[in-house]
């Protein structure tokens, strides 16, 4: 089979890596330009499996930090603390923080050691009818096939949405319409227990703090009315959330910004059709959620291991077929989830079920918090976020979000 693959991010690369594996004639087309700074840095605990499948974990681990887990200090000043370690022992209780142009580095040349081919150029593509074809000269980059088609395109260019934008393909659009704001920093205080991310509730939005190796990557995420008000320029909206935030300014001892401030949209989409007879989107160019919880990179790189798994036990078009509707079904679970965390019905009830507890003894000591560091912390990972149980379980606990002492709508991120 000869699959081309348009461009080489973790999506593009993670498929590369596995389709070649499987046999397959892969060739990735990739300009290779990549900026200093890129989102997506903090990965789950979903991630390791994969990066264990793919043999370069202990590279991951020589660059990256090690992650704990998750703290969301709320604005007033509680702290609701999320560990791995809570995790079910089959899972890894842990993940990683990495800089993305080294982490971007390794998988693009985990897919070459696995016997893809790469082509530096950006491929040009036309619609025919329902199917991708390349262009002749970007078939002309291949000379060993010939002039021929692929079989199969692997739309992996991100939030360019090729294959949607030439085939016109619609898309669910979620509630929220953010922007981020984020850069590297020296000067913050060494965070609790190390590694651990930080996310803060801010006046309207939210920030994060994720450590890696000797800098600290901080970050606001707000409408963009909200960070308008904070000044024009990027750089300037950083430093005035970060100072306005008392949690924040007491961690900080003379900060200084080392990189250039990036900016990019955080809306919430899910294309209505990620595959069709000879084409595949995966990662971003299929669908995007929140970087609240940090799915994004894992949904990029499962999405390539659910592809190569399909097309291996299944004909194409089922195939196909099958992939598109396992990630339309993951990213819409992941969406679901993640409202839970801004609308703050997770806060709420981890409060109110708390408060519950502490006034009926006769039930198990902790069985709530047991539910809440176990059952949340596999969601949050990766590993249940669209197990139909663990949805059932999560929206039985929402009566614990409702006639509590602590409303949600107080722990919610406007």
């Amino acid at each position: 089979m000869k699959v081309a693959i348009i461009g080489g991010g973790p999506a593009g690369s993670t498929a590369a890596a596995l389709l070649a594996r499987s046999g397959a004639d892969v060739v990735i087309f990739d300009e290779g330009n990549r900026p200093e700074v890129i989102a997506g840095e903090s990965l789950v605990p979903g991630v390791v499996p994969i990066l264990r499948r793919l043999g370069i974990e202990d590279q991951v681990a020589q660059i990256g930090v090690r992650k704990p887990g998750v703290t969301f200090c709320s604005s007033g000043g509680q702290a609701f603390a999320f560990g791995f370690d809570a995790l079910p022992g089959k899972y890894p209780p842990y993940a990683y923080n990495v800089p993305r142009p080294a982490f971007d580095q390794l998988l693009f040349e985990s897919a070459l050691g696995s016997g893809a081919r790469s082509i530096a150029a950006r491929a040009t593509i036309s619609a025919e009818g329902n199917r991708l074809q390349l262009s002749s000269e970007s078939l002309g980059l291949v000379s060993r096939w010939h002039g021929n088609q692929p079989d199969l395109v692997v739309d992996a260019t991100g939030r360019r949405r090729t294959s949607a934008n030439l085939l016109k393909i619609g898309s669910k659009i979620g509630p929220r319409r953010d922007m981020a704001h984020f850069a590297h920093y020296e000067g913050f205080l060494a965070e609790s227990p190390p590694g651990q991310v930080l996310i803060n509730h801010l006046e309207r939005g939210w920030s994060w703090r994720i450590p890696l190796r000797g800098r600290m990557s901080f970050g606001i995420v707000l409408d963009q009315a909200a960070a308008a008000a904070l000044g024009r320029e990027p750089a300037e909206r950083l430093d005035a959330a970060m100072r306005a935030d008392a949690q924040i300014v007491r961690s900080i001892k003379n900060v200084r910004r080392i990189t250039e401030a990036q900016t990019y949209g955080n809306y919430q989409l899910i294309s209505h059709q990620g595959a069709g007879p000879n084409w595949a989107a995966v990662g971003d160019a299929f669908g995007f959620v929140d970087p609240m919880l940090s799915p994004g990179m894992m949904l990029a790189m499962q999405g390539a291991v659910i592809l190569e798994d399909s097309l291996a036990r299944l004909p194409m078009d089922q195939a196909l077929a099958s992939y598109a509707t396992k990630i339309t079904g993951l990213l819409e679970a992941w969406m679901e989830f993640i409202a839970y965390f801004y609308d703050g019905r997770i806060f709420s009830m981890y409060e109110n079920a708390t408060d519950f507890q502490s006034r009926h003894r006769h039930l198990p000591t902790g069985i709530f918090e047991q539910f809440v560091r176990g059952h949340l912390a596999s969601m949050a990972s990766g590993f249940s976020t669209d197990s139909p149980y663990s949805r059932g379980v999560l929206r039985g606990f929402e009566r614990f979000a409702k006639g509590g002492a602590v409303p949600a709508r107080r722990l919610a991120i406007i």
